[in-house]
């Protein structure tokens, strides 16, 4: 693979981060700088970690940034809890929204099993 872009995970991340876009347009006003940017923010940081560790020459440093995008995707997660928890989004949208995050999760945790065994079969250069 050439750039991060061809990575099936970072485009999965990316529709995330689109649809996160598109959802916060309905929040109330008042929570534009607070759940709104919060909830954005995370859901940028999960394909932004993607891109920045593909970026790295070593296993341990992409895998470093591949940890860090898990986590992001968890914080959207709570992120989504509490706009629930605040009657802003239905469950059902929660639950859909959840569910991405969580394919998130699945999908890097793959490319972190899949960058191991590439670490594992070549010298540290």
């Amino acid at each position: 693979m050439s750039s991060f872009e061809d990575l099936e995970v970072w485009k999965k991340a990316r529709i995330l981060r689109n649809k996160i876009t598109e959802l916060v347009k309905s929040f109330p006003a008042e929570e534009k700088y607070r759940l709104s940017d919060q909830i954005i923010r995370s859901s940028r940081s999960i394909g932004n970690n993607i891109a920045e560790g593909h970026g790295r020459f070593h296993y341990a440093d992409a895998a470093k940034f591949l940890l860090n995008a898990r986590g992001s995707a968890a914080e959207t997660i709570d992120h989504l809890y509490i706009a629930m928890d605040n009657n802003i989004i239905e469950v059902k949208v929660f639950n859909s929204f959840k569910e991405d995050c969580e394919e998130c999760m699945k999908m890097i945790n793959g490319y972190i099993n899949f960058l191991r065994k590439q670490a594992d079969h070549k010298p540290n250069l």
